[in-house]
């Protein structure tokens, strides 16, 4: 009886985005995307990019909402926020996710709220523009993978201008070059978005709220129940847990490595002693993720149906899985999967920019007197503690270099 409830309100009430604007607002049903993905990405349709006076502003930094109307929630789900620099994007756009909801999406009421198409009783949800965001036009995607009934996925997209933040077209020709790499980077910072249940191979779990393989930096919790990772073929991995690795040494030497599990083969191994190291097989995990605490539906304190603010960012860890280790025997050292020397060297000017002496390493000198080099941006040198083109000698300001050091994109 309970599937034939869900079944009949899910005919006549899906769910859809009401903030911020959609594109083609006219024309955008309530349902799913199609099951073989033919509609993929925004529901494809006549005037799928119309934006009929939408016009989404968004600061750099800024917190935002989303809104949905409709009252078939599925016992909620997973969402995630996503942007993308095409206006009008195809099934090749690259996008980043920028925030990712595990359960209670888009309510954590069991089964559906009401068979209202026009219903508001759906939870509202926070999520920042990342700092590391440009500043630019965006197509925004709201995609929804719901915990009960049909496996499906949701989608639709929204015209967004994000304002603040440094633009390109306001820097000079040197710094253009160098904040293309900058921003290059920190674009692959965004995890790509999520796809399922559109006969790509990936498909999500019925009862379970989706566990996202990669859900990026910022997270909110707002389900209380069981989750769980997607099975098949899964862009990403299939969310299951992996093993991390490690390597021991032992000898006349001090040797030694570990291993971060965090699939950039970072176990490294030291000395003349004995040691075996291998690359760690787990997903890339963000050094810290930003998490929104977000109570159920009807909790004890909760007045109202929408989100609660972010808390503190808490590290996350560095393996999904357990790191596993291993020792051996021989002359062999760990290898290390680091770009950059982490040996630090004295310095004489605490808080100034220092360059290698070859001009390819550029780094700060920290209050203890050293300074840990990094390499310089592709097509630079360090010259006098600043960057300056490698042809032509032009210099960037310190501020500059001060803050991409602080980002760690060189």
């Amino acid at each position: 009886m309970a599937a034939a409830i869900i079944f009949f309100s899910s005919t006549n009430a899906h769910m859809k985005l009401s903030q911020p604007k959609p594109y083609g607002a006219s024309s955008l049903n309530n349902s799913p995307l199609a099951a073989d993905g033919s509609d993929f990405p925004c529901k494809q349709r006549s005037g799928v990019y119309d934006a009929e006076g939408a016009n989404n502003i968004m600061p750099v930094g800024s917190t935002q909402t989303l809104k949905f109307l409709g009252g078939a929630t599925h016992g909620g789900g997973s969402c995630q926020v996503a942007l993308t620099k095409d206006l009008e994007p195809t099934k090749d756009s690259t996008w980043m996710v920028i925030h990712s909801i595990v359960g209670g999406c888009p309510s954590a009421a069991a089964g559906n709220l009401n068979d209202n198409a026009a219903s508001t009783g759906a939870s509202d949800f926070p999520y920042k523009i990342p700092q590391d965001i440009s500043a630019g036009k965006y197509t925004l995607a709201w995609t929804w993978f719901n915990k009960i009934g049909n496996r499906e996925m949701y989608m639709n997209c929204a015209p967004v201008t994000v304002t603040g933040g440094s633009k390109r077209r306001d820097l000079n020709e040197t710094e253009q070059y160098a904040t293309d790499e900058v921003f290059a980077k920190r674009d692959n910072k965004f995890p790509d978005l999520f796809k399922a249940n559109i006969g790509n191979g990936c498909t999500t779990t019925e009862s379970d709220d989706l566990q996202f393989p990669d859900p990026g930096e910022s997270v909110s919790k707002a389900g209380t129940g069981k989750s769980a990772p997607p099975t098949g073929s899964c862009a990403g991995g299939s969310g299951s847990s992996a093993a991390g690795s490690s390597s021991t040494g032992a000898g006349a030497g001090a040797g030694a490595g570990s291993g971060a599990g965090s699939g950039a083969g970072s176990a490294s191994g030291a000395g003349s002693g004995s040691g075996s190291s291998s690359p760690a097989a787990a997903a890339p995990s963000p050094a810290a993720t930003s998490v929104i605490a977000i109570p159920p539906e009807g909790a004890p304190g909760s007045s109202a149906p929408s989100a609660a603010a972010p808390v503190a960012s808490q590290a996350a860890p560095a393996s999904t899985g357990s790191a596993s280790s291993s020792s051996g025997s021989g002359n062999a050292s760990g290898s290390t999967g680091s770009t950059g020397s982490t040996a630090s060297t004295p310095c004489s000017s605490p808080g100034s920019e220092v360059c290698s002496p070859d001009g390819t390493q550029i780094g700060q000198c920290d209050q203890s007197g050293h300074v840990v080099f990094m390499a310089v941006a592709p097509g630079t040198k360090c010259q006098g503690g600043q960057m300056v083109h490698a042809k032509r000698s032009a210099r960037f300001a310190h501020g500059y270099v001060r803050r991409s050091q602080a980002l760690g994109r060189w």
